[in-house]
């Protein structure tokens, strides 16, 4: 019923690119010392959200194909192309916290817009709370 509203579909799709790129940093985070790994990151969402829109296949489960990648976020995910250390591994720690950083953002973004959408839908149906 819920997946109806573009709103709570928006804000889902946002929680859902925040995790993913919370693992994309973790994996980047994990391999700081790998040589030869390469930092990668998401397109931001405003790309990704705007890129299947316009494509007109945009999955509204996660088993469906978008046509991007068939399937996966391989299409979404960049190399970050950071400056590489003597071993070949472009991972910067500090920008890895500024990664994660904007993506608790965008979490609790996501999160403060549900909670919004589910107050309203609550206030129309004549409850509180």
């Amino acid at each position: 019923m819920f997946d109806r509203i573009d709103t709570l579909r928006m804000a889902s799709s946002l929680t859902a690119h925040a995790a993913e790129r919370q693992k994309l940093i973790a994996r980047n985070v994990a391999n700081a010392d790998t040589p030869g790994f390469r930092s990668r990151d998401l397109a931001g969402f405003a790309e990704t959200n705007r890129t299947h829109v316009t494509e007109g296949m945009r999955a509204s489960r996660p088993g469906h194909l978008t046509g991007v990648g068939w399937g996966n976020d391989k299409g979404r995910v960049l190399d970050d192309g950071g400056e590489p250390s003597p071993n070949g591994n472009t991972v910067s720690l500090e920008e890895e916290i500024f990664r994660s950083a904007a993506a608790k953002r965008e979490f609790d973004l996501s999160l403060a817009v549900t909670k919004s959408s589910l107050g309203l839908i609550r206030t129309s149906l004549g409850r509180r709370g």
